[in-house]
């Protein structure tokens, strides 16, 4: 059996779209006969990222990183984050047989949008930590097509799924709000943009859900917002079954598995046209994008449930799993 292991600084108890991303990926892939190994910060001392004190960074060593991967012994090593762990994972990997990577994350406009390092430096990071590698997975081709443009090499498409037995429309409402709910799900920080929607005037109600560093300030600026922290599970489930329209304000993720959660859910998705949204959505009646995001909120109103539903059902973690392998195989010059 192949052994593949995954090295992460993203892992529990964050709740992000590498961390779910994972956490679905790895059981499609042992039922695919796949032995797969996590390594973690979980298996370190941790200190929290500056500024985001839920991120919890790896303090560990070369040399122990390396003496880990040779315990495990993989057949594969996949890079997941560009992190402690990762760049130390790179070190060793380079010495043995190589490694994908996966490119989650606009690291260079988020650590623009809080420091004055420019993003080309950033970008040149980014390259270096990537093109060293076998192939780099991204999940869409907008974002396939843009980091090439940069100069990535080597990138293959690893799309993502959505649970449409946990995620669907036919919950009780947990609230009781004034129609119709403008509903987001996702981290209150800098780079979401969520104020751009907190500050749109728009009928009915705005429930928000999720943590992180702006929550409390959005709390006190926003009192007409009802904000319920992070959620998970059913819970979860519950409060985007509620929403007419999900309105997904970012312009810097990559994908966003809170669309496939809103759109499995049966309901329509505001976003502005940028990666992730533009490729979930295109041109198929699930949702509306546009540079006016009031605009395109309003707009879905008219939108289908049902359409959404039908959206999000193309999308399934077993083919998210095959599509894994497959750029696994091609990367490592291995035939499936």
């Amino acid at each position: 059996m192949p052994k593949l292991l995954i090295v992460t600084d993203a892992w529990r108890p964050q709740i992000n779209g590498v961390v779910r991303s994972i956490e679905n990926l790895v059981p499609w892939l042992v039922r695919l006969g796949i032995e797969v190994d996590i390594l973690s910060p979980a298996e370190f001392h941790t200190a929290p990222l500056p500024g985001y004190p839920e991120i919890r960074l790896a303090l560990t060593t070369p040399g122990r990183v390396r003496r880990r991967i040779e315990a495990c012994d993989p057949d594969y090593i996949h890079i997941a984050t560009e992190g402690p762990l990762g760049v130390l994972a790179r070190r060793t990997a380079l010495k043995r047989n190589g490694f994908t990577s996966s490119y989650h994350t606009r690291f260079p406009e988020y650590v623009a949008a809080r420091s004055p390092i420019p993003e080309r430096w950033l970008y040149w990071f980014m390259r270096w930590f990537h093109n060293a590698g076998r192939g780099c997975l991204v999940a869409t081709a907008s974002l396939r097509d843009e980091l090439s443009s940069r100069g990535f090499a080597n990138i293959h498409i690893w799309s993502r799924g959505v649970d449409t037995q946990h995620f669907r429309p036919d919950y009780a409402p947990p609230l009781e709000l004034p129609r119709p709910v403008f509903v987001h799900v996702g981290r209150m920080a800098v780079e979401k943009n969520v104020e751009a929607f907190l500050k749109m005037k728009l009928p009915g109600s705005k429930l928000v859900v999720g943590d992180g560093p702006l929550l409390e300030e959005f709390r006190a600026r926003y009192p007409d917002v009802v904000f319920t922290g992070a959620k998970s599970g059913t819970e979860l489930a519950t409060l985007y079954a509620m929403g007419d329209v999900f309105v997904f304000p970012s312009l810097t993720d990559t994908f966003g598995l809170v669309v496939l959660e809103a759109l499995a859910s049966g309901v329509p998705v505001a976003a502005y046209p940028v990666t992730g949204p533009k490729d979930i959505l295109g041109n198929c009646g699930a949702g509306v994008v546009d540079e006016d995001l009031h605009k395109a909120a309003l707009a879905c109103l008219s939108l289908s449930g049902v359409d959404a539903r039908a959206r999000a059902m193309d999308f399934s973690w077993k083919a998210c799993a095959d599509q894994f392998l497959d750029a696994t195989y091609v990367s490592f010059g291995i035939a499936p």
